[in-house]
């Protein structure tokens, strides 16, 4: 490992790719510090802290805190996730997108610039919309009207944009995803104020040196079960049938359609997360009814019916987002196209059903492992609150002990989907890293076998 780590700063170019990477994410940081003009930063602070679960805190998760302070970078770069989903979904329902996707890099390109356009487009959107929410709450803007609204629209509208060029510059020029190294960065910066927090925590004899134990090992083991099932794979054996092209044979040779079991990433989780947090924020603006006061009030943080609609969109969006990204049909017409068969299965329409149908299966157990990654944190922090369960509740909350109930009341760093996001970045970019490495006749980070990422 060592010497791997010392090979990276002996190859002059992947050493320049690293240091333009650690570049841009610190221009990205200091960016995180200016506050967006004619704002009351403390009073916005206060506001996120009173309202946690809410849309707010999912966009401050992806924004690595600048949303809770409200700076130039405040939407993050989550106008470009969106956006990038948007298009996705349409290349399935729109056949000019459709025709773009199967024209190699040229369509790619274009559809790049789509999106580009897209993300400045919604960002003007989303500023607009929090530049009059701030002003009707009346104790965050300074000096209110048209000018701090056109001002909060440029300022973040420009940021995003930025924060866009700077992902695609480390894409071109650095090592690994620079969306996905930004939303890293954000994330992992949390990390020394996590560890001060469990310092004082210990100072103050609120925690045990057990507790801390108990914890970093569950955190270790989590960190461990995730990267098993990231890497996880069903691999379908395919052969190939001999081919003469004029004087050359080709084909004959037998590999394999590699199946992953977390086909859909972290995208199922930020789909049921951002739907379950809108009636939470709905529900600040209509406090006065009743009839959604309680509905808000049942989809709270550990309520029984918040954990089940939890569970189940995660479930959902990871069949729907799987459908979408992979289809069985034209994985077996591209395999008989090129004489391809799965040994026992008839080409074309059986192989679709075989294939879909291990996929089904797969899927199954990637959603399952994705809801009880998502739950983890909330069971560490909040417990489940089995008593709002009508009939059995109060039986099981009278037999259930108190820390599952009411939970632990710890902060689990780095849990749900930052966690995810964390260790499948971490996996994909030192799998980048090592590939630049073996193509230079370095040994990787490891001397048997290869670190897969999570599209290795």
């Amino acid at each position: 490992m060592i010497e791997a780590i010392q090979n990276i700063f002996n190859i002059p170019d992947l050493r320049k790719r690293i240091a333009f990477m650690l570049a841009l994410l610190a221009v990205y940081r200091i960016g995180a510090h200016i506050p967006t003009p004619g704002i009351d930063s403390e009073a916005l602070a206060n506001f996120f802290a009173q309202n946690q679960g809410t849309v707010f805190g999912f966009l401050d998760l992806f924004s690595g805190g600048n949303f809770r302070r409200l700076t130039i970078f405040a939407l993050g770069i989550m106008p470009y996730i969106t956006a990038s989903i948007i298009l996705q979904l349409l290349t399935v329902v729109w056949p000019y997108l459709e025709k773009l996707s199967k024209e190699g890099e040229l369509g790619r390109r274009k559809i790049t610039t789509y999106t580009r356009y897209l993300t400045v487009v919604l960002s003007a959107v989303q500023s607009a919309g929090i530049a009059v929410a701030l002003q009707r709450q009346g104790q965050f803007v300074v000096n209110p009207g048209i000018g701090f609204t056109l001002m909060t629209m440029l300022t973040l509208t420009t940021g995003t944009a930025f924060i866009m060029w700077l992902g695609e510059q480390i894409t071109d020029r650095g090592i690994g995803n620079g969306m996905s190294l930004i939303i890293f960065a954000g994330i992992v910066v949390g990390l020394p104020r996590g560890i001060l927090d469990v310092y004082e925590k210990i100072q103050t004899n609120e925690w045990s040196v057990l507790t801390l134990i108990v914890l970093v090992a569950l955190m270790v083991a989590v960190v461990a079960f995730i990267v098993l099932v990231e890497r996880g794979q069903r691999r379908i054996t395919v052969q190939y049938a001999k081919r003469v092209v004029g004087r050359r044979v080709l084909g004959g040779q037998s590999t394999h359609l590699p199946l992953r079991v977390n086909t859909g990433g972290v995208i199922p989780v930020i789909f049921a997360s951002s739907i379950l947090t809108f009636p939470q924020t709905f529900g600040l603006v209509v406090r006065e009814n009743r009839f959604l006061s309680a509905v808000t009030d049942a989809l709270r943080f550990g309520e029984p019916l918040y954990n089940l609609l939890y569970v189940l969109g995660i479930i959902f969006f990871c069949y729907f987002y799987t459908s979408i990204i992979f289809n069985p049909n034209e994985v077996a017409d591209n395999m008989r196209k090129y004489g391809g068969f799965i040994p026992g299965i008839r080409p074309g329409k059986r192989t679709a059903e075989y294939v879909n149908s291990i996929l089904t299966r797969i899927t199954l157990v990637g959603a399952l492992y994705l809801a009880l990654i998502a739950i983890i944190p909330e069971f560490m922090i909040t417990g489940f609150h089995v008593q709002n369960i009508p009939v059995v509740g109060p039986r099981l909350d009278a037999v259930l002990p108190q820390w599952v109930t009411q939970g632990l009341r710890v902060n689990f760093y780095f849990g749900g989907t930052s966690l995810l996001i964390v260790v499948g970045v971490a996996m994909d970019t030192i799998q980048m890293v090592e590939s630049q490495l073996i193509m230079r006749h370095y040994d990787g980070f490891l001397k048997r076998g290869r670190i897969r990422g999570r599209r290795g």
